[in-house]
């Protein structure tokens, strides 16, 4: 089994920063409350931040910190 498959708060950061990055909606965050919700909305917003500073879906990248 894949790593990122195992570390679902990580995968969840991950699919989060896209859908941030992509410019979508803070609701369309498929966890429930609990750490993989939390975890998704920090990326989100890591992706927001992201795409307001000129990334695109292609040339932006993140680095985990405090994971």
């Amino acid at each position: 089994m894949r790593r990122s498959k195992r570390d679902m708060i990580k995968r969840a950061f991950e699919r989060g920063y896209q859908m941030g990055l992509s410019g979508r909606s803070k609701e369309t965050c498929p966890h429930g409350r609990g750490p993989n919700q939390l975890s998704w909305l920090q990326g989100w917003h890591a992706g927001r931040v992201d795409q307001w500073d000129g990334a695109t879906a292609l040339t932006g990248s993140y680095q985990l910190s405090g994971f």
